[in-house]
């Protein structure tokens, strides 16, 4: 429990101190630690004293190295160099390895009941995802990192309590009510606090809160106005104007910026905004005379606490005002799940840049932006409807010019064929700068001349101008790709990415074409938006790289640490080979369906816990089971898989239809849905690794630190690798290919034989901790 509340809390903790790409580093720290635990754990067998006293030194210490790991994190500057995140990298692996050592000794030492033992260390790993989330919003961040180190002072009073030390548990007890003390301490007064973000000094904050998926602040400007910070970086501004008495300059900038012209062609409609954040869209659309405005905001922290509780006079009660109406929901989720129609659907600039647990695994913020959401939208609309979506504008333009080519496929769905006609681009600012805006419009039906009359005169006024209409002149990429005769050769052949992106492959904003990747990460300015937004692309290979080095290092230990080459024992190299695989297609699994049950959920935190908790508990359960119910039968082993194998294809065949279907219903029923399909996948997938392991060190004993080394570097290489397919091929192609590294594994069972001695009756020690 403690080791998963580290890992999942350190994503939080990156995501806000670095970019949030970065939340992705510390997944693999975790695994690179827990796979060097496995090896270190050999060394601390060899030292002297009893077993469960070296287990409760190791949890006392690692109490104290996740507080050293901490505070070498919050201790970065504005600017970390290669060498800080390298410094950073090894101090916080050091907790994971600590961790790693002794869920090894405790398994190796109770293999006769490896199943049990396992089945306790996934029911651990499952309720520190419910620890996670209440801890996130009682104490933040840095409170749930020192709960983790609580914890683990709390194990250590348990194994000191096995060894018959009252004095060491006592001191383990006053080790962790220290710790406590501290965190309750450092909440009031902060001695461990944020104090750069993203390279800038965090400063003028008014108000701060955590949760599961973000860290909010309010901060105060320099001019009087405010503004909501989303994990030290993106941020919207508050609404602050009288509505009612309104001066010409501020009706002017409700009724004329860029993000304004839905409501220039259809004054007064009935609204739906996606992401409302600070409120600015919610004022133009009241402006404009709407009497019903439906704003569905992700975060409850900005909807409920700050605009509707705490800070509503910041905002003049504008989420309050009569015929608004706020939820505090996924927008996505909210669309799939209504029967309304709305004269305008508008998102604008609906994007966090922040990490949440589920986009540490994913890398993806949002299902907003793919074709499959731009036909719902449509869908959602009156016959006289338009979809306004807002995004930054470069030049060359490459989200807005993806946005027309989802809005084409989109509307081919549909039956619309002239998607030209169905279009208005317009933009405010200079895209050779920063902060230029692209608004595109998509009409339900194809435009009238009066819609176009009406966005010429908003042109006018000369705050935004246009940039494609129907019937306009205008030489530009939007005009060129929606009059192309072969549109797919135009997107193929562009300087960006703008092809079609799915609710299979939703990774709308990396625009940097595979083939100019080198030329992009070289060349690309370090201080402009487009580096900003596709910087994971670049980051995400050299995590790769960083992984491969990390695999390496794993795969050394044994021969460098213990003088253990690997093993000539007839067989076993093959057998290793079997680790390997249900490592890798394990995490491969678990990270394509985190994202599938993103949508059906309504909520990256939701599906987190849902999916995460569904294949621990499932899979524990199955490695309880495993003894019984395969034992020593072969037969049994390669049917287990092989049942892994096909339920894998079931989920990826059926599972996007059949919760697209069921997406109607209430929350308690879709999370019972989700643990009811995911439930018998993982429950055969948690017997494969704990009979493996015992028929191994059976076999050949020595032999066994390479399979958790094996293991632990497949999850290291298959936690980026993962990324790397659903980018690339999929999601579903992802989870496919798990299931292929099972079908792998059952292919190894089936040509390997192990020689195996007879069971050996449990000794005394064994019985104990089993």
């Amino acid at each position: 429990m403690g080791t998963l509340l580290l890992e999942l809390s350190l994503t939080r903790l990156f995501s806000v101190i670095f970019y949030y790409h970065f939340a992705f580093l510390a997944i693999s720290i975790a695994l690179f630690g827990l796979g060097l635990g496995g090896v270190f754990s050999y060394l601390v067998a060899g030292w002297k004293g009893k077993l469960f006293g070296k287990l409760g030194a190791l949890s006392a210490i690692n109490s104290l190295l996740v507080m050293l790991a901490l505070a070498v994190i919050l201790a970065q500057g504005d600017h970390p160099s290669n060498w800080d995140l390298a410094l950073i990298y090894f101090t916080t692996a050091l907790p994971f390895v600590c961790a790693g050592a002794i869920v090894s000794l405790a398994i190796s030492e109770t293999i006769v009941r490896v199943n049990r033992v396992y089945f306790f260390d996934l029911l651990g790993a499952a309720a520190g995802c419910f620890v996670l989330i209440a801890m996130l919003t009682l104490v933040g961040g840095i409170g749930t990192v020192l709960g983790a180190a609580v914890t683990y002072a709390a194990a250590a009073a348990v194994w000191y309590s096995l060894a018959g030390s009252p004095g060491a548990r006592a001191r383990s007890v006053v080790l962790g009510l220290a710790i406590a003390a501290f965190l309750v301490f450092n909440s009031r007064h902060e001695v461990l606090a944020i104090r750069h973000a993203k390279g800038q000094p965090v400063a003028n904050e008014v108000f701060r809160q955590w949760n599961s998926f973000s860290r909010v602040a309010v901060v105060r400007h320099t001019e009087g106005d405010h503004a909501i910070v989303i994990d030290g970086d993106a941020a919207t501004g508050i609404f602050s104007y009288d509505l009612e008495h309104l001066s010409a300059d501020q009706h002017r900038e409700l009724r004329d910026q860029g993000p304004a012209l839905p409501y220039a062609i259809r004054p007064g409609a009935r609204t739906l905004i996606i992401g409302p954040g600070g409120g600015w869209d919610v004022a133009r659309a009241l402006a404009s005379g709407s009497r019903d405005v439906t704003a569905v905001e992700i975060n409850p922290i900005i909807a409920e606490t700050i605009m509707r509780q705490k800070l509503r006079s910041l905002s003049r009660d504008l989420y309050w005002r009569p015929g608004v109406h706020v939820f505090a929901e996924e927008g996505r989720s909210f669309v799939r799940r209504s029967s309304e129609r709305y004269q305008v659907i508008q998102a604008t600039l609906v994007d966090t840049w922040a990490a949440t647990a589920a986009g540490a695994f994913a890398l993806s913020e949002n299902n907003l932006y793919t074709t499959d959401a731009f036909r719902e939208y449509l869908a959602h609309l009156t016959p006289d409807g338009l979809l306004a979506i807002t995004r930054w504008g470069f030049d060359p333009p490459r989200e807005s010019l993806r946005l027309i080519s989802l809005a084409m496929d989109a509307l081919a769905q549909l039956g619309e064929r002239e998607a030209w006609s169905h279009i208005i681009v317009s933009r405010q600012g200079d895209p050779r700068g920063y902060g230029a805006l692209d608004t595109v419009l998509v009409a339900r039906r194809p435009f009238s001349s009066d819609d176009i009359a009406r966005a010429r005169a908003a042109f006018a006024a000369g705050i935004q101008y246009p940039v494609y209409y129907p019937g306009c002149d205008l030489k530009t990429h939007f005009r060129d790709l929606l009059l192309s005769p072969n549109p797919a050769d135009y997107q193929r052949t562009y300087t960006f990415d703008i092809t079609p992106v799915s609710d299979n492959r939703p990774f709308f904003f990396y625009t940097v074409q595979p083939r100019d990747l080198w030329s992009f990460v070289t060349s690309a300015g370090a201080d402009t938006a487009d580096r900003k937004v596709n910087k994971a692309v670049p980051l995400l290979f050299g995590l790769m790289a960083v992984s491969l080095g990390a695999t390496l290092l794993v795969l050394l230990a044994p021969p460098l640490v213990l003088g253990t080459r690997l093993p000539g024992h007839r067989g076993v190299r093959g057998f290793l080979l079997y680790f390997l695989f249900i490592g890798a297609g394990y995490i491969l699994i678990e990270v394509a369906l985190i994202q599938k049950f993103v949508l059906f959920l309504g909520h990256p935190t939701y599906a987190l816990t849902v999916v995460i908790f569904s294949m621990l508990v499932s899979s524990g359960i199955g490695s309880a089971a495993s003894r019984r119910l395969i034992g020593r039968d072969e037969g049994r082993l390669i049917k287990v898989l092989g049942a892994a194998v096909v339920l894998v294809a079931v989920l990826a065949a059926a599972a996007g239809s059949l919760l697209t279907a069921l997406v109607g219903l209430p929350v308690p029923v879709k999370m019972a849905i989700s643990v009811a399909l995911i439930g018998p996948l993982g429950f055969v997938m948690g017997m494969p690794f704990p009979i493996g392991l015992k028929r191994l060190e059976e076999w050949h004993a020595p032999s066994v630190r390479w399979a958790w080394s094996l293991n632990a570097a497949s999850s290291v290489l298959g936690s980026v690798g993962a990324l790397v397919c659903a980018i690339y091929l999929g999601l579903v192609q992802t989870l496919v290919i798990g299931g292929l590294f099972y079908f792998a594994a059952l292919a190894v069972i089936a040509r390997v034989h192990p020689e195996v001695a007879p069971e050996p009756e449990p000794g005394p020690g064994r019985v104990m901790l089993a």
